[in-house]
C-alpha cells in the first residue's frame, strides 16, 4: 500500500471555498489515476472527481459538476481539489485514492469503495455551515 495524505479540510460558510491537497510519500502520484471521494454521516461513499495519470481526462460527480475542479502539480507531487460555492450538503470526510494508471477515470469514480489494488488516505473533514 502506498502512503497518501489529504489536507486542507476545515469549516467554511456556505458559498465559500476550500482547496484540498492529496500528497504521497515514497511514490509519485503522476504514475496513477487519482480520485477524490467523500462520505457524509449515514451515507454511502461517493465519487467526487477523478483525474487521469496524464491529467488530460477528468470525471466529476453530478453533485459537484461546475463547482469543483481537480488538478495535478507534478512538481509538488500533489493533486488538488478546488471546491467553490460550497453547500451544506458538501459536508463530509473527503478521501484521496490512487489507482493503477490503466484505470479509466469514469470507472474509478464509479467504484467509491475502491478495489484491492487501490491505496487510500485517511481523509480530511470538510464542514460547510453558517
Amino acid at each position: 500500500q502506498l502512503q497518501i495524505v489529504e489536507s486542507g479540510g476545515g469549516l467554511v460558510q456556505p458559498g465559500g471555498s476550500l482547496r484540498l491537497s492529496c500528497t504521497a510519500s515514497g511514490f509519485t502520484l503522476d504514475s496513477y489515476t487519482i480520485g477524490w471521494f467523500r462520505q457524509a454521516p449515514g451515507k454511502d461513499r461517493e465519487g467526487v472527481s477523478c483525474l487521469s495519470r496524464g491529467g488530460d481526462m477528468s470525471k466529476y460527480g453530478d453533485a459537484v459538476l461546475g463547482r469543483f475542479t481537480i488538478s495535478r502539480d507534478n512538481a509538488k507531487n500533489t493533486v488538488y481539489l478546488q471546491m467553490n460555492s460550497l453547500k451544506p450538503e458538501d459536508t463530509a470526510v473527503y478521501y484521496c485514492a490512487a489507482a493503477p494508471d490503466y484505470t479509466p477515470v469514469h470507472v474509478m469514480c464509479h467504484f467509491p469503495n475502491g478495489l484491492s489494488v487501490w491505496s487510500w488516505g485517511q481523509g480530511t473533514q470538510v464542514t460547510v455551515s453558517s
